[in-house]
């Protein structure tokens, strides 16, 4: 009997002590929760922003693999990379938004030509066309660090209208603007972690 109450008692020694264990871990989780739920918020955020813009400017916005993607950011003439003013008031809001309530964002500007001209003329031009948007970003307010430019030139699997050039090709002819990071926001931002010297 006496053997059995002593076992009785370790047994619940050792619930105490795992329970006690599970409790210090829960604490570090709600934390987590915490700071993705911030996160999901600001991404909600970020996409209804983008979605507002979407309707005001009549451009696509689609999300894939949790990056936000602006695919008519500007369109150009062919052999040119020269920003019209038709498309400075979408490329403004969209500086303003990144601006307000993301200011830590990663914007890639993405170039694209349409199939006329060689291959790697036309890599040049689509960067052109992708520096020329991020130029405009920069001076509208966004820092330099957070906007990146790239081409994708005449590539493929990336054309709006397969082999198209002209007049039809204008589609081709374009800027994506991708939030690649959409940072924590301002309003939204989790506060630092406490840390210890080690």
């Amino acid at each position: 009997m006496v053997t059995r109450t002593f076992r009785n008692a370790g047994l619940v020694v050792a619930l105490s002590a795992v329970t006690l264990a599970g409790c210090s871990s829960y604490i570090k989780r709600d934390e987590f929760d915490s700071t993705i739920a911030d996160l999901r918020a600001t991404d909600q955020k970020l996409q209804g922003q983008i979605d507002s813009l979407s309707q005001k400017h009549d451009a696509l916005v689609t999300q894939l693999a949790g990056r936000v993607r602006v695919e008519t950011g500007a369109h150009f003439a062919t052999g040119d990379a020269t920003l019209s003013d038709q498309d400075k008031p979408l490329l403004d809001d969209f500086a303003r938004v990144v601006k307000e309530s993301h200011s830590d964002a990663l914007i890639t500007v993405e170039g694209f030509t349409d199939p006329a001209g060689s291959a790697p003329a036309n890599r040049r031009l689509g960067l052109q066309r992708a520096q020329s948007v991020r130029d405009y970003l920069v001076s509208s307010g966004l820092g330099a660090e957070q906007v990146r430019a790239v081409s994708y030139g005449e590539d493929q699997n990336r054309q709006v209208r397969a082999g198209a050039v002209g007049e039809s090709g204008r589609d081709n002819r374009r800027v994506s603007l991708v939030v690649d990071y959409a940072g924590v926001g301002q309003q939204n931002a989790a506060p630092a972690p406490e840390t210890s010297g080690g």
